[in-house]
């Protein structure tokens, strides 16, 4: 999960290491016809790559003593889009005619510890703007999964219970912005309600 936090200041605030930070470079020109990634890495030379997020709601992405990110949070919903896909998040800003992107990627001794590390910053943003999770090729069709949450907790498949609310070691801590995520999100009182459809057919 996040490193935990020290006293005082910045380092008080959750902080979550990257394995590499990406800027979007839009065309030059209009003429031109390409564009690419500026790729910045976690390395002992140039530095580790964290993401935090301070008690006001900036948002920081730095590596060593260098600052590659920052912004408030706050109204984030107007100009701010982040997209989930496992442990990779990314960001599309548009302010008025202006817009660029960036994404991160978590890091982890492994995959599973890297979309953990993800899953808890996507809480915490979760506190200021709907975070949306994108399926990975091998997934369910989200068709596939709509005809399977209508099945039987102990029928042929089990209802799905979506990625961003699986946390079985969830800090308690945590719980605050974990049940403010819960009532934030649109697809979660449908989600209740088959959970309930589905107890009541269990007491029966």
């Amino acid at each position: 999960m996040a490193a935990p936090p020290e006293p005082g200041g910045l380092n008080a605030a959750p902080r979550w290491p990257l394995r590499r930070y990406s800027r979007f470079l839009p065309k030059a020109t209009a003429g031109d016809s390409t564009s690419s990634w500026k790729v910045f890495n976690s390395s002992e030379s140039a530095g580790q790559l964290e993401l935090t997020i301070v008690q006001s709601g900036h948002f920081l992405i730095t590596q060593g003593h260098g600052l590659l990110e920052g912004f408030s949070l706050l109204n984030a919903s107007n100009f701010l889009k982040v997209i989930q896909k496992t442990d990779i998040l990314l960001f599309r800003f548009k302010i008025k005619s202006e817009s660029r992107m960036f994404r991160v990627q978590f890091e982890g001794s492994s995959k599973e510890e890297a979309l953990e590390q993800c899953q808890s910053a996507v809480i915490a943003l979760q506190q200021y703007l709907f975070v949306e999770s994108t399926p990975v090729q091998g997934e369910a069709s989200s068709a596939d999964t709509h005809s399977a949450e209508r099945k039987s907790f102990l029928g042929e498949s089990k209802l799905t219970l979506p990625l961003v609310y699986r946390h079985p070691t969830l800090p308690t801590e945590q719980l605050g912005p974990f049940l403010r995520l819960c009532l934030l999100d649109q697809n979660f009182p449908a989600f209740v309600e088959q959970v309930e459809r589905e107890l009541k057919k269990l007491a029966r």
